[in-house]
């Protein structure tokens, strides 16, 4: 009978490929071995050319559930004489050239495991299969075995051993299999490190009357801390705000079920999908008429939106299992600092916000925070507003042809790092602002990962062309050390990149449309509202939103009033007088006069709308004056609004839409209305511009474009001759910057 070797590659270890594909040729009656190696599965069957030919087509119709192939083949290769079909020990022989496993959220089976009393794993919070629970959060190299991770401390007892070699278990092969007798273990201490007596009978029961109590509990999950307390209690809730020091930015709602949250809010069927996926992100769902108990206005001031996300461990689990309320859970760190991932640093630095902590000894490689998901309200279009947890560090849908081993180190604000060291290319988990230390030291520790990981180093480094981004710096200094090709890249130019290389349209027209707050321009401007044309591998900047003043450096970001200021013609003085004193208006408008600084920033034209608007005069955090702005408009109709450009053909002029905008508020017009317009004005404007020369392709990138009623707004506003491109696996935010910059230098003449 005739021997084949089956080479799969995707996403195929620690999915339970391996005991998939043992049990599948069982049924076929054929004989050989399946193994993982540093580039995917490798299969070898004997028997009737038929029957392989059936577990072939079987094996790629129907993989196993979180799953992903990329690449399959099938040869005949010499006779091979097997007695059995057998699961054969890994043997690497090269460097990785596979995708790297991400976390998985707790399956169906498993939550049923630990809620059963009659189960041995009942009450076992690190409860796993091979379709789920943790794999890039512990892993130390690949291929993806128990040896390669940090679970490997925990020697599997005789029980878990007998699940692990029997065919017909769901744990058959698993590498993260541990359970009560031989595995992870639970403690609960106070902020002074004193152990509070508990079983794991009654632990989880312990924290929920903390919860209830009004503490705040500190909880190292798979991926890292979450700090959690009652979300139906305002005061401890302002506690948290205060300790974390996170005075507005919005925090996430764990639902203790499915049942709970659709009781409190509406949900449709893709977030409903979305919810209960195996990446389990947290999804921003608008309140409508939300009737729950949850302090609103302390989880989410002011806004008409909610971050809710389910329990996605079996800790969460368990947790949610003893809860008759929802919990805020949000990233274990100081505002601006990374998650925290070990016991030691936790205290260290947690203990001045936590009452307790829930401390386990599995060590956490690679900390990462929860990704966030947001569906638009009339079209359902998908944005990520922050990818990592479930979906880092792989990206899938892209071909690269480069022989060069290649490291983007992305922006600043929203970092992130891509590599491309063999067949596919990996882009992190959202790393944060790198100007915060502790950030910049993950950031640099995820570059050495990638290398140690791969054992590869870059041959070229790719890095932002502002000078003084400290990605940049370290991109310089890496390629310095190592004597490597350094190419720096335009910021805008690598996120209109990043879109044209999501959808692979290097081979089309495109007009692309980058709005976001701010990126070093080529001309020495502060660049943030621009036109591109794309085309025969080349980027020509044809438009952008018309210069105004960049003033105060950061602080302009971070004062919206002072954006609302630059934009302000004289006739319009009266609206900043109640926003600065007369010292400051006298000081900056004498700034202005002298001022040689321009900007083409989107991101300050909507701070100066906010502004203008009464919204806000002050960013707490990022985006803050978008998001509410975003939020004043509720329900609309798109036949009542109109523009506030009288020639959006030829471009956006911000000083005309703030003049239109102030001759509105002064007729009574409503806030909502004078929004809808302002947004309105922009999609108009590129559509208008789009028709006007002749795209047939439109692609969009940047921050503003987390906007949801911008992105319906295009969609409605696009006629059928015109295709737009949104992100679709990545943020339209700077962490598609990295992404964005590798695209570039393959597929961009520079």
């Amino acid at each position: 009978m005739p021997t084949y070797k089956i080479t799969i590659s995707g996403q195929v270890q620690g999915v339970g490929f391996r005991p998939f594909v043992y049990g599948l040729a069982k049924s076929f009656s054929l004989t050989g071995t399946v193994s993982n190696n540093e580039e995917g599965v490798i299969i070898f069957v004997t028997g009737p050319k038929i029957s392989i030919q059936q577990f072939y087509k079987k094996l790629l119709q129907n993989p196993p559930p979180v799953s992903k192939i990329k690449n399959s083949k099938i040869l005949e290769v010499e006779n091979m004489e097997f007695a059995d079909f057998n699961i054969i020990p890994s043997v690497k022989s090269g460097q990785i050239n596979l995708p790297l496993t991400p976390d998985f959220a707790i399956c169906d089976d498993c939550k049923k495991d630990i809620q059963n009393l009659e189960n041995r794993r009942y009450n076992y919070q690190f409860t796993t299969c091979v379709n789920c629970g943790p794999r890039w959060a512990i892993t130390q190299t690949f291929p993806f075995e128990r040896n390669h991770t940090t679970i490997n401390d925990f020697a599997m007892c005789d029980e878990c051993k007998k699940e692990y070699l029997n065919p017909l278990d769901r744990r058959f092969h698993s590498q993260t299999n541990t359970c009560h007798t031989c595995g992870i273990r639970l403690i609960l201490i106070d902020k002074m490190g004193n152990t509070i007596p508990t079983t794991s009978e009654n632990i989880f029961k312990k924290i929920a009357k903390l919860l209830s109590e009004g503490n705040i509990v500190a909880i190292k999950n798979t991926g890292g801390y979450l700090l959690c307390c009652n979300a139906e209690n305002a005061a401890i809730i302002k506690k948290l705000r205060i300790k974390k020091n996170r005075p507005n930015k919005p925090f996430a709602v764990l639902f203790p079920s499915m049942e709970f949250l659709q009781n409190d809010l509406k949900i449709n069927e893709l977030q409903h999908k979305s919810l209960t996926s195996a990446e389990r992100p947290i999804n921003i769902i608008p309140l409508g008429n939300y009737k729950g108990k949850i302090a609103l206005n302390a989880v989410a001031l002011g806004l008409n939106q909610l971050g809710a996300m389910l329990p996605y461990s079996g800790i969460l689990q368990l947790l949610a299992n003893e809860l008759n309320f929802p919990i805020i859970a949000t990233s274990g760190n100081i505002h601006s600092s990374p998650i925290i991932g070990n016991n030691e640093e936790a205290l260290e630095k947690l203990k001045q916000v936590a009452d307790y902590f829930v401390q386990h000894n599995l060590e956490i490689s690679h900390p990462q925070d929860d990704s966030v998901v947001k569906f638009s309200a009339k079209f359902n279009q998908k944005v990520f507003f922050r990818r990592a947890r479930g979906f880092a560090p792989n990206y899938f849908d892209i071909q690269i042809n480069s022989e060069e081993k290649v490291m983007a180190m992305g922006a600043d604000l929203k970092s992130s790092i891509a590599f491309y060291p063999n067949q596919y290319l990996y882009v992190s988990q959202y790393l944060g602002n790198l100007e915060n230390f502790d950030v910049y030291n993950r950031f640099t520790s995820t570059v050495n990962s990638f290398i140690s990981i791969f054992e590869q180093q870059p041959e070229v480094i790719l890095v932002d062309k502002h000078p003084l981004y400290q990605s940049t710096q370290f991109g310089k200094e890496l390629a310095q050390k190592n004597k490597l090709k350094l190419v720096e890249i335009q910021h805008h130019k690598a996120h209109f990149s990043a879109i044209l290389g999501e959808h692979q349209l290097f081979s089309e027209k495109v007009l692309g449309i980058i709005f976001d707050g701010t990126g070093y321009g080529e001309d020495d401007a502060i660049w943030g509202g621009e036109f591109f044309d794309y085309e025969a591998n080349k980027i020509e900047r044809i438009n952008h939103i018309d210069y105004f003043d960049w003033l105060l450096g950061n602080k302009m970001a971070k004062e919206p009033r002072l954006s609302l200021l630059s934009l302000t013609s004289d006739e319009m003085m009266e609206v900043l007088k109640d926003k600065f004193t007369q010292n400051e208006l006298k000081t900056y408008q004498s700034l202005k006069k002298t001022n040689k600084l321009k900007t083409s920033s989107a991101g300050r034209l909507f701070d100066a709308v906010a502004s203008l608007l009464n919204i806000t005069d002050y960013n707490t955090y990022e985006g803050e004056a978008a998001i509410l702005l975003e939020n004043s408009i509720g329900l609309y109709d798109l036949k009542s609004y109109r523009s506030y450009l009288s020639a959006p053909k030829k471009g956006i002029s911000g000083t005309e839409i703030i003049k239109n905008i102030y001759a509105d508020l002064k007729s009574g017009t409503a806030k909502k209305t004078i929004i809808i317009n302002f947004l309105y004005t922009l999609a108009f404007a590129i559509i208008e511009l789009a028709k006007t020369k002749n795209y047939k392709q439109v692609a969009v990138s940047g921050g503003v474009f987390q906007n949801t009623v911008l992105a319906d707004l295009l969609i409605a506003l696009a006629p059928k001759e015109i295709k737009l491109y949104f992100h679709k696996e990545l943020s339209p935010n700077d962490e598609n910057i990295s992404f964005g910059q590798m695209m570039y230098y393959l597929n961009i003449r520079q």
